[in-house]
């Protein structure tokens, strides 16, 4: 595993990846601390790629990311962020949509707790899942990089789109 440090308008972000691909992008919060594998090296290229794509999006160039990801997770928490990178730029769905899009209508709270697990911060668009009423609702990196994610993405809060099934 390599890992490396990117700066971005989020704060300090930690990726993580491999040859099977990027495991993790973290943000930087303060009751989190992050914890450095005995066996992660710092990368030197293996990351680039990423950071790149990073910051094309941050700066608006790049509206869907084109990297092998490799997230360690249930099957459960695994066809949940499938759905989650299905959404797509500039869109906002619904835990209940989410929810029916992977075929569990009443895994609504199952979800949203998955998605608070999602391990590819930004690559993986978890801050696109708001409240049915379309309040923005709980995000692991805290509601103002939620707040800003959908802004950059030109997303109002209040305005929502179902996903098709």
């Amino acid at each position: 595993m390599h890992y490396r440090y990117h700066e971005s308008p989020l704060g300090r972000l930690l990726l993580v990846g491999s040859g099977a691909g990027l495991h993790k992008v973290l943000m930087d919060i303060q009751d989190r601390p992050w914890t450095i594998g005995d066996d992660w090296q710092p990368a030197q290229a293996e990351l680039d790629v990423a950071c790149r794509q990073l910051d094309e999006y941050f700066s608006g160039r790049r509206t869907r990311f084109e990297l092998r990801l490799a997230p360690k997770g249930t099957p459960f928490q695994q066809a949940v962020w499938q759905a989650l990178v299905d959404i797509p730029y500039g869109q906002t769905t619904s835990y209940s949509a989410l929810a029916a899009r992977i075929g569990r209508p009443q895994a609504i709270r199952a979800v949203g707790t998955a998605n608070g697990a999602n391990p590819i911060a930004v690559i993986v668009p978890c801050h696109r899942v708001i409240g049915a009423n379309g309040s923005l609702t709980g995000y692991a990196g805290g509601l103002p990089r939620k707040s800003l994610l959908l802004k950059l993405e030109g997303q109002r809060q209040h305005e929502q789109v179902e996903l098709a099934l």
